[in-house]
């Protein structure tokens, strides 16, 4: 085992400059998107762009302080990480004021706090810290149980903050579970009951009992062997499929609020709502679109500069770089984002230590889940939840938790000729 010479030590200096790269271009698109000709110094602290330059310096030093921690501390605090992350989730319930029909933010003073941001980093040292100990075996009931009930608890304290958005990142841990010998029948049973999900949408109880009799009855008709225990077997599962389409239903109409029903519909094609829940993403296609190949140019994007999108600088901050930088430069941004997550995996799989392997996977899947939500919302492909892009949308809790999820990945990989366990 040999001895760190200093933080630097072994650190990657090609995640390092991704983030940077990542993190600049997401400022400078953040200006272009909330231009204001009376305040053009993009250091102006009264503007966004003014706040998120004390964001990103802020989130920097954090940053460097990470790199000065002991690498054994993050597996050895893993867990009570995730217990005061856990308390500040239920203190939000409590305390927090309602914004936009969410109650996910503390006040500190002039500065907003949002502790699901930091959910995401709690949860995957706690996973990471579980799933790494001794004897610990993927194919155990147990194991995926306890596994489960760490995921299920950030996710379901958000729910109750009805931050939907957020708490369906923490589906994404299911690649890590995967990863480590989770079968993949549970992947193909999950993708089976999101298209379920998705059809009982589409369709009437009555349709999809239909449906699903037709299926079951061509299984039935296609054994060699039809006995009564096959089709007391084929009816036990359509019961149960068809429960699920009734509870689908269900909490589609007397779960979800009005507008995530008008959301849902839309994206499904169900309802045309051009000027309510589709203007966003109509107007960022067409932001997007009108980019062309190389962009209309830095601050002259017209449905950036006459406010055509709403939550430019957030949710839909990447149709600023559509519109104003083209093909071009939304290829090099993906381009950019794809390599940080490739070399994140990349680093995973080299490590020693299981627990840094498996960190590093929660890493990778939380950037994958915001990074293809979010671009698919900007472009109509995903429905429209409220996540940010990492680095890109602007936000002191978003961007501070992004770079504590990395940083702490790429101090762990400083360590990885020494054993943490």
């Amino acid at each position: 085992m040999r001895e760190q010479r200093s933080i630097f030590d072994g650190i990657d200096w090609v995640m390092v400059g991704l983030f940077l790269i990542l993190v600049f271009m997401g400022w400078i698109n953040i200006y272009a998107a909330v231009f204001n000709e009376e305040h053009q110094s993009i250091l102006d602290s009264t503007q966004r762009y003014g706040k998120q330059l004390f964001f990103i310096v802020f989130a920097i030093f954090v940053g460097l302080v990470i790199m000065l921690i002991d690498g054994k501390f993050f597996s050895t605090f893993a867990l009570p990480i995730y217990g005061l992350t856990m308390l500040l989730l239920v203190v939000v319930l409590f305390t927090a004021r309602d914004v936009a029909g969410a109650r996910s933010w503390i006040d500190i003073g002039a500065f907003k706090l949002q502790p699901s941001e930091f959910a995401k980093y709690a949860t995957s040292l706690a996973l990471a810290s579980y799933l790494s100990t001794i004897n610990i075996r993927m194919d155990e009931l147990k194991t995926k149980l306890v596994a489960t009930l760490i995921l299920v608890i950030p996710a379901g304290l958000i729910l109750l903050q009805n931050d939907t958005g957020s708490m369906l990142v923490f589906g994404a841990f299911a690649l890590v579970m995967y990863r480590e010998g989770l079968s993949g029948n549970f992947l193909l049973f999950g993708l089976a009951m999101a298209v379920l999900f998705i059809f009982a949408l589409l369709f009437t109880p009555l349709t999809m009992l239909i449906i699903l009799g037709s299926i079951g009855l061509v299984v039935f008709l296609f054994q060699r062997r039809k006995t009564w225990k096959l089709g007391l077997s084929i009816g036990a599962v359509l019961m149960v499929l068809m429960g699920f389409v009734y509870s689908v239903d269900y909490i589609f109409n007397e779960v979800l609020e009005p507008h995530q029903q008008v959301r849902i519909n839309v994206l499904l094609g169900k309802e045309d709502d051009p000027k309510g829940a589709g203007y966003n993403v109509n107007q960022s296609k067409i932001a997007i679109g009108s980019g062309g190949f190389t962009g209309k140019g830095f601050l002259k994007g017209t449905q950036t500069k006459y406010d055509f999108v709403p939550e430019q600088t957030t949710d839909f901050i990447f149709c600023t770089v559509g519109e104003e930088w083209g093909f071009l430069g939304t290829f090099v941004v993906i381009t950019l984002f794809a390599a940080l997550i490739l070399r994140i995996l990349f680093i995973a799989e080299r490590q020693r230590s299981a627990f840094t392997r498996i960190y590093g996977y929660c890493v990778a899947s939380i950037f994958l889940f915001h990074f293809m939500i979010n671009i698919g919302m900007t472009i109509g492909l995903m429905p429209v939840i409220g996540i940010p892009l990492p680095f890109f949308s602007y936000g002191g809790s978003s961007l501070l938790g992004f770079t504590i999820l990395l940083f702490t990945f790429i101090k762990l990989d400083g360590y990885r000729l020494q054993q943490l366990r």
